[in-house]
């Protein structure tokens, strides 16, 4: 498998991809924010806490993004070794042909919510979907109660377009989704 290396910035993040060496770092960071991802994530084994079960996520993650279904980044703060993780952010389900279409997926360390980190760094996933990928539709799939990311996409520029009814079981239970969409205004043939 090639190794993956894209790094993206903004003004005070950097999202990158990361490798197994950098498994300790995602088991961090899921351990840290178990309880806060609960309500918000499908259920996870006591396995899914252990950084060998991280470093075979990343494993996977590399062969997707390796095949063109996936690009996932991690965010974090500086480029310093020591930096800890603080989120994600993932096109998945990369679609090619008549659809040019992913879905869009984000994560935030709670200590860091409200900093609008998020919105910062999907503004930048955004224009490298649109400038590097050529993608047409970014989708996100958003649970009505989820406030306060329903609030980042719609700065963003995504518009509802319905309601998904028990679209993901999450947290042990079907809940129903807010589908968002955003359009590439500046699409192009290649």
């Amino acid at each position: 498998m090639e190794k993956m290396n894209v790094t993206l910035r903004t003004e005070r993040l950097v999202l990158r991809m990361i490798d197994e060496a950098d498994a300790k770092k995602a088991h961090d960071f899921v351990t840290r924010n178990k309880e806060a991802l609960i309500p918000w994530e499908p259920v996870r084994t006591g396995d899914y806490y252990t950084q060998w079960y991280q470093k075979q996520l990343i494993r996977e993650d590399l062969q997707s993004i390796s095949s063109g279904q996936s690009v996932k980044f991690w965010l974090s703060k500086s480029d310093e070794a020591d930096a800890d993780l603080i989120g994600t952010v993932t096109l998945n389900n990369m679609v090619r042909g008549a659809f040019q279409s992913c879905h869009l997926g984000y994560r935030m360390d709670a200590r860091e919510q409200g900093n609008g980190y998020m919105t910062e760094a999907l503004g930048r996933l955004v224009s490298y979907a649109w400038n590097e990928l050529n993608l047409h539709r970014i989708e996100a799939n958003i649970m009505p109660r989820n406030a306060a990311s329903l609030q980042v996409v719609r700065k963003l520029g995504f518009r509802e377009e319905g309601l998904a009814r028990d679209y993901l079981r999450i947290n042990g239970k079907w809940e129903d989704h807010v589908h968002m969409v955003l359009l590439n205004p500046s699409w192009r043939e290649q």
